[in-house]
């Protein structure tokens, strides 16, 4: 598969396109004033318990008190809580070593936040979820630091590896190389793309995440809340170093600065892949030129056209996403089951894409064209499942039911993206209205005749074919176009513009083709 990754620099912010085999797949936005993005660290202050929810409102900073259940505080939040306080009142130039750090006692899963959270403290979270609608954030005490190969978990000692790599002694190498040289107090979790990496990669990835952390403890001396700790890299190198592999051919960027920062992010995690790093600079927009723009607006709006002439309606609602599959212009070929397989076979794929593409998360309800055989069922159970596989989204798909739906559940992590594919009528303006086309003729015949009184000789209109074909009408002699020059004694040329809306027409003067400002 061809990955490409184009991005585009504005003064709002920062848009990134991913695009597979020249098929855009993610779109992501980062603005300037961006704040609370998953994975940023926020020192907050507990505001208020929940007991019936098992759950604490914390204030970092957001309009609205971020949301922490119980079963987000992570089993050492005792420990956390410790090293906050700790961290906060340091006065040691260098910090404290965290490797002598001593953790407490773990919690218990089924206990009770009122138990741990008794004075309202100041802790550290992590952002799980951005604030989504009327929602403020949802947040974590179970801290995690991803880099390229590894990921950093404090307050614990364990090494894991992912199960993904399915060869049992590379499993093995990996926790060797990983439990020599982990520092104390840090658990790691190591990532699918540590696969055939040596010791000196991955102790500088480690390396990397653990300078991270002693910038949290010397953000935290003397730090008052709600402040920001840390930020999350920047969207751009956070999806690099999550999906950068052999199969991304190419990144563009329209800006010189994010272009090297890129480049040297490339050249740190993968220097053999510095190359694919470009400049566009061409007077093109950049989304324009790589036809991103097009598949923009023809993927987000309510009706999602397929090749074959079916297509899909997509309905968001409070509670779900509802997809509904049609055979539109699709005809059957003989056979109606085969027919209805085929159809949903390319939904089903289209779907997988829009998931992603939109980021839509919770719940899903895909209703398919009905299908009798239940190989056919299994078949797109299967290619659905084979489809989200790309899908880096926490999700869950259930076997289509006796009703013909399919069930599925996403993780979402930021607010759905919703793009409006409507444009505003450049006729109307967006107030429903226009003037009042019986009186157009007698608006051009004004204008014209204020021309004509300007010391203009040689006009020509450019108009709608409706508008020029009117003033044609009622034969040659008797046509307004004649009746106006028998009347000024100019004779008025007439250009159709197919571009034109039905009311809109300009004057042009023939000798500069200029067009004429009235």
């Amino acid at each position: 598969m061809n990955k490409e990754m184009i991005i585009n620099a504005s003064a709002d912010g920062v848009e990134i396109a991913l695009l597979e085999d020249k098929k855009l797949v993610e779109l992501h936005y980062e603005h300037n004033n961006s704040a609370f993005a998953v994975g940023d660290l926020y020192l907050g202050k507990v505001k208020k318990l929940m007991p019936g929810l098992n759950a604490a409102f914390v204030d970092v900073g957001y309009e609205k008190d971020a949301f922490l259940h119980y079963s987000d505080l992570s089993p050492y939040i005792r420990s956390l809580l410790k090293f906050t306080n700790t961290a906060i009142r340091d006065n040691s130039p260098n910090g404290f070593d965290f490797g002598k750090f001593e953790n407490e006692q773990e919690i218990l899963k089924t206990g009770k936040i009122t138990d741990v959270l008794t004075q309202k403290p100041e802790i550290i979270v992590q952002i799980l979820k951005e604030p989504i609608s009327s929602k403020g954030p949802r947040l974590s005490c179970e801290l995690s630091f991803p880099g390229r190969f590894v990921v950093l978990t404090p307050f614990n000692n364990f090494v894991s590896v992912s199960r993904k790599i399915h060869s049992g002694e590379e499993r093995k190498r990996l926790q060797k190389i990983v439990e020599s040289i982990k520092p104390k107090n840090f658990g790691v979790i190591v990532r699918t793309a540590a696969e055939g990496k040596n010791t000196a990669e991955l102790h500088a990835d480690l390396l990397d995440l653990t300078n991270q952390w002693k910038t949290i403890q010397e953000n935290l001396k003397g730090a008052h809340p709600p402040k920001r700790i840390l930020s999350e890299q920047a969207k751009t190198t956070s999806i690099l170093r999550d999906l950068l592999n052999e199969s991304f051919q190419r990144i563009v960027v329209n800006e010189k600065g994010i272009m090297n920062e890129t480049r040297e992010y490339v050249s740190r995690i993968a220097p053999e892949k510095e190359e694919i790093v470009n400049f566009y600079h061409n007077g093109q927009p950049i989304f324009d030129h790589f036809g991103i723009t097009r598949q923009v607006k023809a993927a987000f709006g309510k009706t999602v056209n397929l090749a074959s002439g079916a297509y899909l309606i997509i309905e968001h609602t409070e509670a779900m996403h509802v997809i509904d599959v049609n055979s539109g212009t699709r005809a059957a070929d003989g056979n109606q089951e085969e027919s209805a397989l085929k159809t949903n076979l390319e939904a089903a794929e289209e779907i997988c894409r829009q998931l992603r593409l939109r980021d839509i998360g919770g719940i899903i309800i895909i209703d398919f064209i009905d299908m009798k055989l239940p190989d056919n069922k299994r078949k797109l159970y299967d290619y659905m499942t084979e489809c989200m596989t790309t899908d880096r989204a926490r999700h869950t798909l259930l076997p289509i039911s006796k009703f013909g739906l399919m069930q599925i559940t996403r993780q979402r992590l930021r607010p759905e993206i919703n793009i409006s594919t409507a444009e505003v009528c450049p006729t109307c303006k967006g107030t429903g209205k226009i003037g009042p086309s019986i009186l157009i003729t007698d608006e051009v015949e004004k204008d014209f005749r204020y021309l004509i009184n300007q010391g203009h000789r040689k006009l020509k209109l450019h108009a709608h074919p409706m508008l020029v074909a009117y003033l044609k009408t009622s034969g040659f002699w008797r046509s307004l176009q004649w009746k106006w020059y028998r009347t000024y004694g100019v004779w008025l040329k007439l250009h159709t513009d197919n571009n034109y809306q039905m009311t809109e027409y300009h004057f042009f003067d023939q000798k500069t083709e200029e067009i004429i400002k009235l």
